[in-house]
């Protein structure tokens, strides 16, 4: 049986080649960007709070999952929860509690 492969489509001469989007220096965007004026303590009460709202939006949608899925969205919570008591390890070196 003979199949019939169309094919490739023509590629446009004067568009850059993967080699030349690779090697182009990238410029960090503007679009959100955090005030340089804010201090450090202020930076990781944000991050703790952060890191605390994506835990409890992965631990409602767990409810809503089976199998493989629901194993990864816990392993997610689990990174999370690390990087919560690491921010928070942070928080305390900055302003040890008493």
């Amino acid at each position: 049986m003979f199949k019939v492969t169309p094919n490739p489509p023509d590629t446009d001469p004067t568009s850059p080649s993967t080699a030349d989007i690779k090697a182009t220096p990238r410029t960090p965007g503007s679009l959100f960007t955090v005030d340089p004026k804010v201090d450090t303590e202020t930076l990781m009460v944000y991050l703790v709070e952060t890191l605390a709202s994506v835990d409890v939006m992965v631990h409602q949608l767990v409810d809503h999952l089976d199998g493989g899925s629901r194993n990864a969205l816990l392993g997610i919570s689990n990174s999370v929860m690390l990087a919560e008591i690491t921010a928070n390890r942070v928080l305390d070196q900055i302003d040890p509690p008493e």
